[in-house]
């Protein structure tokens, strides 16, 4: 008796440690709203998947529900750490009003296997009164940046500047890091039309190590994109002792 209850604790801290050591997806956003879309637009949206559990991730599968398409990932094997994005487009052609479409993505993640992806918008018809109104712009000069290869334990900084070029105040209401290794500061919350802001990143390297990508996203008053997603890259070497 005392034999089987100890094989059972042995097949049960095994699951365990292979439920930590295994596979693990995940999104940092996965609904996105593009707020109000002009009719006839194509618009596109980048998410990004990343693997922080301690096995090979396999994505093996991508679906779009109808009225969207969703590009293959540029990689569909991902190692601990690594990130790919997938691309989802949405065509308003004759569509009008309140949108949602889905994405799900199939992976080997055992506690994950199916995520679910929601797209969002409210198609306007050419010529609105909202679309042609006075509305704020974000528009971002790089929504990329690669910080090349930095040692494991640094803490590396990079600052986005992006610019109002709409006809309204911009308000900057949030900004969410992916992960919790990263940190973003916006120089002023409202920017007017035609000036310039920045958000300064901090990416904490410690306890990393490979190749890897965070995303920030920030959530603003623009109607056509209130969730507006910059994202960053480094390859971490462990630092010699």
């Amino acid at each position: 008796m005392i034999k089987k209850v100890l094989s059972l604790s042995i097949i049960s801290l095994t699951l365990s440690f292979a439920q930590l050591i295994g596979p693990k997806a995940t999104v940092q956003l996965t609904d996105y709203d593009f707020g109000n879309i002009e009719q006839g637009k194509i618009v596109n949206h980048n998410y990004m998947i990343t693997n922080i559990g301690g096995d090979l991730l396999k994505i093996t599968d991508v679906r779009a529900s109808c009225g969207c398409t969703a590009a293959k990932p540029e990689k569909s094997d991902l190692k601990p750490g690594e990130s790919t994005q997938i691309i989802v487009s949405f065509n308003s052609t004759g569509r009008l009003g309140a949108q949602q479409k889905y994405v799900y993505v199939v992976t080997n993640d055992p506690t994950n296997q199916e995520i679910k992806l929601k797209i969002s918008g409210n198609v306007l018809a050419p010529g609105s009164s909202l679309s042609v109104g006075k509305l704020p712009k974000i528009y971002f000069l790089e929504t990329q940046f690669d910080f090349g290869v930095v040692k494991e334990g640094d803490v590396v900084s990079h600052t986005f500047k992006f610019v109002n070029k709409g006809k309204a105040t911009l308000d900057i209401n949030d900004i969410k890091t992916s992960c919790g290794c990263t940190a973003a500061l916006v120089s002023n919350k409202k920017i007017e039309p035609g000036k310039n802001g920045t958000i300064k990143v901090d990416l904490d390297t410690k306890n990393r190590q490979g190749r890897m990508s965070r995303t920030i996203t920030v959530s603003s008053n623009d109607p056509e994109e209130p969730n507006k997603v910059i994202t960053i890259y480094a390859e971490v070497n462990k630092a010699s002792n």
